[in-house]
């Protein structure tokens, strides 16, 4: 009898149930359940609307059921920052707002009335992100105080899923270091940069390492779905499990988590948390067996898709791909520029960024994607140049996981852009790592080696030549 293990990716945009067995040394993959996801605009703010989510799991979760494909443990993972506030008996106060909306404008200054930037990177390694969970708490304070002081826990995303089934209130390591207010050395919160925030020490939970088994479905939760199956913490944040699904054996390992946001990095088995760290805009967030992702956040195929829903929904990213590879326009804009975060259209903005530096200005999701597409491919250059003069190291080939292996222009224009071997895949980058850590923690699978090796050989991996 197989064992399956059931990871549940929650994307900004979409989610989905994937069930994964061994079989003849390999990892088979399953999708079960597919559904959308987005921020909802409440009383004038973004927010993500949990209800429902935790309805979508649940149903994915029946589907197993049905199937006759029970699994012996499931696993949640999302995105970073974002969290939810609970009282004493459970209960959420208020909304979990998503990180585009706009109410931390202004909580970067709060934070450093009683931290200096400077001081804040040398603590945490952690790259700012005006959205960062610091910079959230700042902004409670001043808008909503009293649920800040109702509030008996704080659970990022997967946390407060996991908490849903499971009852159990856990603080999963690598997500819980994206908020800014990890120890790196400790790996622990920092209590003292807590207490000097005057943010209240009762909310912040333990924090609990990638693998470990919280508990067991809630009986109300068993009776639902129809079975009983173990709680494994994967490692929650996306990115964390996408970088355990590099397919990679180099000791210095390079890669891109290709998304909504571009992660592209290394990793280190000690942060740096240094001053030309800091002026690079690097970040060290946690990853799975204490290691470090030490990576920039790019603001990746976000610029694509937004476009894409503006003026071409009907059309495949795949022939977008195809438009763009076919246009000569030469202009560029900063694919790191905060003005692309969450834009009224995004096309309009690409448009005026162009304009403003006197270059041709895109017309149509062929000119349009082609300069978001070059764009990126500029920026991943420049971020190696940046990687190699802060860590000393140079990188042979780049690895691209996630949906954005799937695009084969901008992997072209990558390794033309780099001068480097571009190895594309996986593309279920994330679930296949939550998985991972479900089979390591089962004794399935021996360690995270073996795991990337069993990657390596299940799945396909393109290569472009620069």
């Amino acid at each position: 009898m197989s064992k399956y293990y059931l990871a549940v990716d929650i994307g900004a945009s979409s989610g989905r149930h994937i069930l994964a067995h061994l079989e003849d040394g390999r990892m088979q993959l399953e999708e079960i359940h597919r559904f959308p996801n987005g921020m909802v605009r409440r009383q004038g703010h973004l927010a993500w609307d949990l209800i429902q989510l935790f309805e979508e799991i649940k149903r994915g979760m029946i589907k197993c059921k049905e199937m006759g494909k029970i699994p012996e443990s499931v696993g949640i993972d999302s995105w970073g920052v974002d969290y939810a506030l609970i009282d004493r008996e459970g209960r959420r106060l208020g909304e979990a707002y998503g990180y585009r909306d706009q109410r931390t404008d202004g909580a970067d200054e709060l934070v450093y009335k009683k931290i200096s930037e400077d001081q804040l990177y040398a603590r945490t390694g952690i790259q700012k992100q005006i959205f960062n969970t610091i910079y959230q708490l700042a902004a409670d304070q001043t808008m909503r105080p009293q649920i800040l002081k109702q509030a008996d826990a704080m659970l990022m995303i997967p946390d407060y899923f996991h908490f849903l089934l499971s009852g159990v209130k856990a603080q999963e390591y690598t997500n819980a270091t994206t908020g800014q207010l990890v120890d790196p050395k400790n790996r622990n919160w920092d209590w003292d940069l807590i207490d000097r925030l005057g943010y209240p020490r009762r909310i912040f939970q333990p924090v609990t390492k990638p693998g470990t088994c919280i508990g067991e479905l809630l009986p109300e939760i068993q009776e639902e779905i129809g079975f009983n199956c173990k709680i494994v913490l994967p490692a929650s944040h996306d990115t964390a499990s996408a970088v355990m699904a590099v397919p990679s054996q180099d000791g210095n390992l390079l890669y891109i988590s290709s998304g909504t946001w571009s992660l592209m990095g290394t990793e280190l088995e000690e942060a740096n948390c240094s001053p030309e760290s800091r002026t690079a805009n690097f970040t060290n967030e946690g990853g799975y067996n204490d290691r470090f992702r030490y990576l920039k956040n790019i603001m990746g195929l976000w610029m694509i898709q937004s476009v894409r829903k503006e003026i071409a929904p009907d059309m495949s990213f795949a022939e977008i791909c195809r438009l763009a590879e076919k246009e000569k326009i030469k202009s560029l804009v900063d694919a790191n520029d905060p003005r692309f975060l969450a834009p009224a259209s995004m096309a309009r903005e690409v448009q005026t960024a162009c304009e403003e530096k006197g270059q041709e200005v895109p017309q149509g999701i062929g000119q349009l994607a082609s300069v978001i597409y070059n764009s990126l491919a500029v920026c991943y250059g420049r971020t190696i140049q940046e990687l190699e003069a802060v860590n000393g190291v140079s990188y042979e080939r780049i690895h691209v996981v996630g949906g954005g292996a799937n695009a084969d222009y901008l992997n072209q224009l990558t390794a033309r852009a780099t001068g480097r071997e571009v190895l594309a895949g996986p593309t279920e980058a994330t679930a296949i790592g939550n998985i991972l850590a479900q089979m390591i923690a089962a004794g399935q699978v021996e360690d995270l080696q073996a795991g990337r090796k069993l990657i390596r050989d299940s799945f396909e991996i393109r290569s472009y030549q620069p």
